[in-house]
């Protein structure tokens, strides 16, 4: 329960301190300053991009869920049945793989803010192709563990470690294809002021994957 309280309150508390940034950088006396514009000013105090209004209310969702399952995994680990299973090496290498991918992210967001069209384009390939390289490692190490008798049926521990790796990858999968998106505009010609926000999402929501990995894959060794 412990662990879950940390997760919980660390999670939240980064999404907390996103949000009050973006309130503090928000100038209220500029919007009077387009007073007799044509702009539509809504008066909120938050003047954000739906779109991160949105990625955080499911960050939010996410960190509970998450939450959720590590609560339960510390809960059923009590009990005498329990046998942990090995971790396979290949986890090692694909947390690596995602440090990488959550770096190239990073990457392209600060090339779009100096508009460097190029750069952006190659760090987020780079990003894509390490989260390509993550996912197919995570496979393979369900393949490895399968193949040593190790099946989800067999002991709770198996369950809940094909559960919770298989629920990670599913997000990361759904991240893929905001970041396809992202790419393929960005290298058909659009304006970099256009996908600034897409590509600075993406990063945000790589690290938050980054994290949630860290804290399961911790969780996992620990027992």
């Amino acid at each position: 329960m412990h662990v879950t309280l940390i997760f919980m309150a660390a999670l939240m508390g980064v999404v907390a301190w996103w949000l009050l940034k973006q309130s503090v950088n928000t100038r209220p006396w500029e919007a009077h300053a387009h007073h007799g514009s044509n702009e539509d000013f809504s008066g909120r105090s938050l003047r954000m991009p739906d779109a991160r209004i949105g990625l955080f209310v499911f960050l939010a969702v996410v960190t509970s869920l998450f939450a959720l399952f590590i609560s339960a995994y510390t809960m059923r680990m009590e009990l005498g049945d329990w046998r942990p299973l090995p971790d396979p090496s290949l986890l090692w290498l694909n947390t690596g793989l995602l440090i990488f991918s959550s770096i190239a992210l990073q990457w392209a967001y600060i090339a779009t803010g100096r508009d460097q069209v190029k750069t952006a384009r190659n760090a987020l390939l780079v990003g894509g192709f390490f989260a390509i390289a993550f996912m197919v490692g995570q496979l393979l190490a369900w393949q490895q563990l399968v193949e040593a008798g190790y099946y989800a049926n067999t002991n709770p521990a198996n369950a809940f470690f094909y559960l919770i790796t298989g629920t990670h990858a599913l997000h990361l999968l759904g991240g893929l294809v905001a970041w396809g998106r992202t790419t393929i505009k960005l290298s058909s010609g659009s304006e970099i002021a256009s996908i600034r926000t897409s590509v600075e999402l993406c990063a945000v929501y790589w690290h938050f994957l980054l994290v949630i990995w860290v804290i399961l894959f911790g969780l996992m060794l620990s027992t």
